[in-house]
């Protein structure tokens, strides 16, 4: 292939992931969206496969490293469950984090092309900066990965003195970037490379480690950033112009998505960064004497449906508990059923809703409810006081009132989907056990809130039993 004509390919592969972005960003065009992606992608590859710079000896490699990634991906895709995709997604970042720094070593020991004067300095800021970023981003994704999976506790290790730490990381990057650049041979650079590649290892660890369960969907947002501008860094080492600009605008989308999410938490980045919102997912609620006066009220199942099937309007909040007892299929089972007997049935999602920013969207999408009744958060607070019943499917944190009436509570300020505002509201949750902050919630004490416990979707099922019956 001309130069020419993989510069035009990589153009209109650019193009498509724009279109792709744009596709992505509602959920009736996120299926032509992805079609955009798949084909901008498949196109970037082949010109870059078949391009100038690939040799025909190096072929054979290229496509068998293709056919094995391709195989693990087939496979993840065809087994991992709608409950594990956070934790693949985070696993993905560590991937391009890794390749970042791979790439960033090959490219500094490669002796085909020599670099002089400005040319050599300007390039070893960017092998540098790859591997310094790829490194962040390579180990802060596993430790996301471990802790959305489970296998990494929620809470926040907070190292004494950690902000001096981190300071003191970045002061020993800094100086062993000036050791890298003033290096006159490669031999005597890899020395600083290694130490620098090592401590940006240890701040990835540290940076995730200290951030709490709550947090953790803007730590994946905030990851998908760091890949992109990883992948950006990447094309600069290599001279590609197609990874240049995908990288950004996966970095820029990511930071966007990033400030979105910290808005919906009443959060800052730095505040994040700083990390400590938030203990282990699952802790047991506060003891007696410290939680909120009242009795919690508990209905079985047919008398939730007597509730719905009594309702003229319904808003469903689906949470992580949803996705989890995999009972998508059956909220969307109720909403029909409910929607043809003329109850006005609607979604309320939180932006933070689940491990990562759209998880509940993508889940409801899987069970065919329509998109036109399921609302941001924003579009549907002010409903609530004329709803009948508010049904609550495995959420804690986002519907919870000490956001707005306790000052001193971790989550204060924090936006929630006011639920407890409905005539009845019923929480659905296997125990009385805190949320993924581990702050309890004054809303099961409420007077009008009912307390539907057992795995969501076995209670589901028995509504929608006693509905039909």
């Amino acid at each position: 292939m001309s130069p020419s004509l993989a510069t035009v390919s990589y153009i209109g592969a650019t193009i498509l992931f724009i279109l792709s972005l744009g596709g992505l960003s509602n959920p009736e065009t996120s299926r032509r969206g992805n079609l955009y992606g798949i084909i901008g992608m498949t196109i970037a590859v082949l010109a870059t496969v078949f391009g100038p710079r690939v040799t025909m000896a190096g072929i054979p490699w290229i496509v068998g490293a293709m056919v094995v990634g391709g195989a693990i991906g087939l496979y993840a895709a065809r087994t991992v469950q709608m409950t594990q995709m956070p934790e693949l997604v985070a696993l993905m970042h560590s991937l391009v984090g890794l390749a970042a720094c791979l790439v960033g070593f090959a490219s500094y020991i490669d002796t085909s092309i020599v670099f002089t004067g400005a040319e050599k300095a300007i390039h070893e800021v960017e092998i540098y900066i790859g591997i310094l970023i790829g490194a962040v981003t390579f180990s802060g994704s596993i430790i996301a990965f471990g802790k959305l999976s489970g296998k990494i506790g929620g809470k926040p290790l907070l190292l004494p003195a950690r902000h001096w730490l981190n300071l003191l990381g970045l002061l020993v990057v800094i100086w062993f970037g000036r050791e890298f650049l003033n290096a006159h041979t490669v031999v005597d650079g890899m020395t600083p490379l290694i130490v620098m590649t090592a401590i940006a290892l240890l701040f990835g660890i540290h940076m995730v480690m200290a951030i709490g369960g709550a947090d953790m969907p803007v730590v994946v947002s905030m990851l998908n950033s760091y890949s992109g501008w990883a992948a950006a860094a990447t094309g600069f080492m290599l001279s590609n112009d197609l990874l240049i600009v995908v990288g950004a605008l996966v970095g820029s989308s990511g930071a966007i998505l990033s400030y979105i999410m910290c808005r919906a938490m009443n959060r800052n980045f730095i505040s994040v960064i700083a990390g400590g919102f938030g203990t282990g997912g699952g802790a047991p609620a506060a003891k007696a004497g410290e939680q909120p006066a009242g009795e919690v009220v508990a209905v079985s199942a047919v008398e939730t449906a007597e509730l719905l099937r009594e309702s003229k309007d319904v808003i469903i909040v689906p949470g992580y508990g949803m996705a989890v007892a995999q009972a998508q299929h059956t909220v969307f089972e109720i909403t029909r059923f409910l929607r043809e007997k003329g109850v006005n049935v609607r979604f309320g999602i939180h932006p933070v809703a689940g491990r990562m920013p759209g998880h509940m969207n993508v889940l409801l999408a899987e069970a065919k409810v329509p998109y036109d009744i399921v609302l941001e958060m924003d579009e549907i607070n002010a409903d609530f006081p004329n709803t009948d019943v508010a049904m609550v499917i495995g959420a804690n944190d986002i519907v919870n009132p000490a956001a707005e009436d306790d000052p001193a509570s971790p989550i204060a300020g924090m936006p929630v989907l006011q639920v407890w505002k409905a005539k009845t509201s019923v929480v659905m949750k296997r125990s009385m056990a805190s949320g993924y902050a581990g702050v309890d919630n004054p809303l099961f004490y409420k007077d009008n809130n009912r307390m539907l416990f057992g795995d969501a979707k076995k209670m589901l099922d028995e509504v929608l039993a006693a509905l039909k019956a």
